[in-house]
């Protein structure tokens, strides 16, 4: 939390105290010049005295008004700048991240931390720089207004004080670790929401719908026994704070009756006591309400600084290194694993490729293909061995210039919401629209996209959901053509597409990537039979190296492959 509280504006946070301290101040002289009226002005028929105070009692009500409003405007607008340089924080951290970083937190709590977690910081910052400013000055300002009117009323609110810590004591230390527990099943609640959106059509065809409402209904269910349990506990120290304030309060009065019987005090004296009764009430309310807010606050700081702390597995300490003339990618002897995992995911491999050659990757499911070329631009680092690109390891190379030299076409296509012509531009961002239609007719998707009314300005849905499988990959492999680079890596893009359109994709994008090295990751061996070398992947360890007509003759595993696809060469 303290990471957060160093974020705070200085000048704009001073200027807010100061405006918080008239407030402050202005509120505990209001009883003060209550008890003076009635003690000087009504008891003793003094009109003028009275008129002369009643106008002072306003002047310092009106300035009390003003500095409490712009308190509290400055402690709003400091919490919300706060909280949006956290967000930013957070998102450019996020960003920064591997693969291995967001496989420790997952997308779902990501979410929940830049949001409800920045949100109960900046809850947190709002209320607590300024009533937890306000609360003690209005507690101990009280008792010390009413020692001036009378030390012995003062002293029976410093006798309750002890009474009310012990009980703040006791539920604070009920209630701090269910805010944890809550924070968790709200992450839970996120992840499952999300999963119920995204896979929604799976959901429907396995009539999974009852089971899915189920398993969301039990965590929703835990959530909200954890928040009653809190708020009930955070419930019963208002209500034993009033009763323990309240009977004060009702003491003074007795206790002033006494007093003004036998002709000791004036009744002024015990109106400004119980205005100040309910002072320091309501600061001692204010301060354990946000002392309470601490635990939930401080776990979402917590929360957030974790992800903001968390030490990078690849850092970016390129420097550019010399690269050589020959344009080549080199896999030596490299060696990964997941974290936490007991088997390498790769073991030893190696290969390479040069300037206008192909490289294909073929392998079953769960092979090791996509951790592989994660590798090629850094998004997994090698345990052991090295990758090198144009004759510099991928480690000396800052990652900017490492990924201007690669195109990428993700496993799962990404399409971001707006337009097609905003999606080919993050290929290219200066790129003219000649340029975006020759990168749309080489992936074969010119036609379709010229059919739409807006043609390159037609409208993108979130993840380009309003476009069918085949048409995504078909834009996405556009993006990646249109760009200009050393490398373009195909994580089984061609899967969505039938096999007319894929050969025509790879016989177009040939014009794009004869000066390139091309890496196709493929579950078809169709896919694969022109490539100039294929890397066969069997659980994480190179099974073969070679041509298509070298390794249906000679390896075994390649041969299963073939087989499993019921693939038959031409005679």
């Amino acid at each position: 939390m303290f990471t957060q509280i160093k974020r705070l504006p200085i000048f704009q946070t001073i200027i807010a105290i100061l405006f918080l301290l008239v407030q402050s101040a202005t509120s505990l002289y209001l009883p003060y010049i209550t008890a003076r009226i009635i003690n000087n002005g009504i008891a003793k028929g003094n009109t003028n005295y009275i008129w002369l105070q009643g106008v002072i009692m306003i002047g310092v009500a009106i300035i009390g008004l003003i500095g409490s409003m712009l308190s509290s405007w400055l402690f709003v607008k400091i919490s919300y700048t706060v909280g949006g340089e956290i967000r930013s924080d957070l998102y450019r951290k996020i960003l920064s991240f591997s693969k291995a970083e967001f496989d420790i937190f997952g997308s779902a709590s990501l979410i929940t931390r830049n949001t409800d977690d920045v949100n109960q910081i900046q809850t947190l910052i709002q209320t607590g720089t300024q009533f937890l400013l306000m609360a003690p000055i209005q507690m101990i300002g009280g008792i010390i207004m009413t020692w001036v009117l009378s030390p012995r009323f003062a002293m029976v609110f410093i006798i309750a004080i002890p009474f009310l810590v012990i009980i703040f004591a006791v539920i604070y230390k009920k209630v701090s670790p269910i805010y944890g527990k809550i924070q968790f099943f709200l992450d839970k609640l996120n992840l499952t929401f999300r999963e119920g959106l995204t896979g929604i059509h799976v959901i429907r065809a396995f009539n999974k719908e009852t089971s899915e409402f189920e398993k969301y209904s039990n965590l929703n269910k835990a959530y909200a026994k954890n928040s009653v349990v809190a708020g009930t506990i955070m419930g019963f120290f208002i209500p034993a704070l009033s009763l323990i304030l309240n009977f004060a309060a009702l003491f003074i009065v007795w206790l002033g009756a006494q007093f003004v019987t036998n002709g000791t005090m004036n009744v002024g004296n015990i109106v400004g006591a119980v205005s100040y009764s309910t002072q320091i009430i309501s600061g001692f309310a204010t301060i354990s309400y946000i002392i309470m807010m601490i635990p939930r606050g401080q776990t979402s700081a917590n929360r957030v600084n974790a992800v903001l702390n968390q030490p990078l597995s690849i850092d970016d300490n390129g420097v550019n290194a010399e690269e050589s003339t020959d344009k080549s990618l080199v896999f030596e002897n490299v060696d990964y694993r997941f974290e936490g995992a007991e088997k390498k995911a790769l073991s030893d491999i190696n290969f390479s490729v040069k300037s206008g050659q192909t490289l294909a990757i073929i392998g079953s499911t769960g092979d090791g293909k996509s951790t592989l070329v994660n590798l090629i631009s850094r998004l997994y680092d090698v345990e052991s061995g090295q990758v090198i690109l144009n004759g510099a390891n991928v480690k000396d190379i800052s990652q900017e210039k490492l990924h201007d030299q690669i195109s990428y076409v993700p496993q799962n296509t990404m399409l971001f919401f707006g337009t097609i012509r905003s999606n080919m531009l993050v290929g290219k961002p200066d790129a003219t629209d000649d340029e975006i239609w020759q990168a749309l007719e080489m992936a074969e998707a010119k036609g379709f996209v010229d059919a739409l009314d807006n043609g390159l300005d037609s409208m993108v849905a979130k993840a380009g959901d309003n476009f069918s499988g085949g048409q995504k990959q078909r834009l996405c492999i556009a993006r990646a053509l249109l760009k200009q680079a050393d490398v373009y890596v195909f994580d089984d893009s061609f899967s969505a597409l039938d096999f007319k359109t894929d050969t025509a994709v790879r016989y177009n994008m040939k014009t794009r990537t004869d000066s390139a090295m091309t890496i196709i990751v493929a579950q078809r061996i169709s896919t694969i039979t022109t490539a100039d070398i294929i890397v066969v992947l069997d659980q994480g360890t190179v099974a073969g190296l070679g041509t298509h007509e070298e390794l249906k003759e000679s390896n075994p595993v390649y041969q299963q492959i073939m087989k499993s696809q019921s693939y038959q060469e031409a005679k």
